[in-house]
């Protein structure tokens, strides 16, 4: 970077750094904190963490990663130390010293998140290795994975894996059952929809086989989202094609002669007919998803949206996803509000923006990545277009007036960095069967 050392220039920037100082690293979200013990050190959030903890965690070190943050010490400290012994991860250890209950206490949406996670941040090898055994020891017969060790296998936890597994360089489809050869992709097609469903159906996936038997299954938004994702073989986070990238999806084609179950031939079929039938949705209702919740009213699912953005651009569809996206940038719309001060939602935010090809950091005029750096530990480094003054935004993400007399974009990033520098401080919840 070139840097015109001139005295004026240092004058400007030392007054900079002293009127942005209080307001840079403010913490711009603040949420509830429970009223039980104090939080432990590194945590995202200041919500109960009693069943979200490692997801929030996960999301948002996953999300820093992406767009060029990197988090602190202490946050990548706590998520590897809320390990199991065997390997495993719980929603929340408060005490991390306590064994864990291998059949109720370990869930696999929590440990394919950590994975991911501390995969991207790197540094943790033997922790990533022992959570990716723990995924293998635990798949089922059929293939796929339940929430809990030995519970039914659902497209949602099998979609994690099948995330933590691409994020760690193993090819899901080499991953295989030990009785029968199963992998994941097996559950996950037994789980889709074909011709003979409801004609708004086809092409979703159902969150688990039901037991009435062949034909009986219900759409799942959610479980599509995550199947979608993972018939690209990715996890949350990739390398993004661009806000123009690819073509429509190609929905089920259940024309003449394509009667019966009409299911998809393989794989990348399978990932189309389930894009297709996202982007269908989304357009029904408005350019979003509606909560698919048991007994919710039809009201927004901002999460579930952001998720069927990651899985349309993970198919190179992110043409498609403008819309949706559009939509969660729209204050009046809700989505800012609900992921203000909440590492998990915000992380969703960021993650859904950066693989669209979207920038984070003007998120509907708000700075996502500066919103979700202030719900925790002090970043060890965040990138400069990451930096506050250089998007042009205030101390809660939103845009400013430009009013330090013509001060440019490069001293603003300077002045940011010399504040950082003299020591300022910085699912499982929102599921139980679905993710934030």
């Amino acid at each position: 970077m070139n840097v015109r050392r001139s005295a004026t220039a240092l004058a400007a920037l030392a007054a900079l750094c002293t009127a942005a100082a209080p307001a840079a690293f403010a913490d711009v979200s603040p949420s509830p904190k429970p009223s039980g013990p104090a939080l432990p050190k590194g945590l995202y959030g200041s919500k109960d963490p009693k069943f979200d903890g490692v997801w929030r965690q996960s999301l948002a070190l996953l999300a820093q990663d992406a767009v060029g943050v990197t988090p602190a010490k202490s946050a990548i400290d706590w998520l590897a130390g809320q390990q199991c012994e065997d390997g495993g991860f719980a929603g929340y250890r408060a005490d991390p010293a306590k064994a864990c209950d291998p059949k109720k206490g370990e869930f696999t949406d929590a440990t394919a998140a950590a994975v991911q996670a501390l995969a991207a941040v790197g540094g943790r090898g033997s922790t990533v290795e022992k959570g990716v055994a723990w995924l293998k020891k635990h798949q089922n017969d059929d293939g796929g994975w339940g929430m809990n060790p030995g519970g039914p296998s659902d497209a949602n936890s099998t979609s994690a894996a099948v995330g933590a597994f691409a994020a760690t360089g193993t090819d899901p489809k080499g991953v295989k059952s030990a009785k029968g050869g199963k992998t994941p992709y097996d559950l996950l097609l037994g789980l889709q929809l074909g011709c003979d469903a409801k004609k708004g159906e086809r092409g979703a996936f159902a969150y688990t086989a039901d037991k009435g038997g062949a034909g009986t299954a219900a759409a799942n938004d959610l479980a599509t989202a995550a199947a979608a994702l993972a018939t690209q073989g990715k996890g949350f986070v990739f390398e993004p094609a661009g806000k123009d990238g690819g073509k429509a999806p190609e929905p089920l084609d259940c024309g003449a002669g394509k009667g019966g179950s009409g299911r998809p031939a393989g794989v990348e079929e399978a990932g189309q007919a389930a894009a297709a039938y996202l982007a269908d949705t989304m357009a029904e209702h408005g350019s979003h998803l509606l909560s698919s919740m048991p007994g919710a009213k039809d009201q927004p699912d901002f999460g579930g949206t952001a998720d069927a953005i990651i899985a349309l651009a993970a198919g190179e569809h992110s043409a498609t996803a403008a819309k949706p996206l559009q939509w969660l940038q729209s204050a009046k719309n809700g989505a800012l509000a609900w992921a203000k001060g909440d590492p998990g939602a915000l992380g969703k935010l960021v993650l859904a923006a950066h693989a669209a090809g979207a920038d984070p950091r003007s998120f509907g005029g708000v700075d996502l990545v500066q919103r979700l750096n202030a719900t925790g530990p002090k970043p060890e480094s965040v990138s400069a277009s990451g930096s506050r003054a250089d998007s042009g935004k205030d101390a809660d993400g939103e845009k400013k007036d430009d009013d330090n007399g013509g001060v440019g974009g490069v001293w603003w990033t300077v002045g940011v960095f010399m504040v950082a520098g003299i020591g300022i401080g910085f699912l499982l919840s929102g599921r139980k069967k679905q993710q934030l």
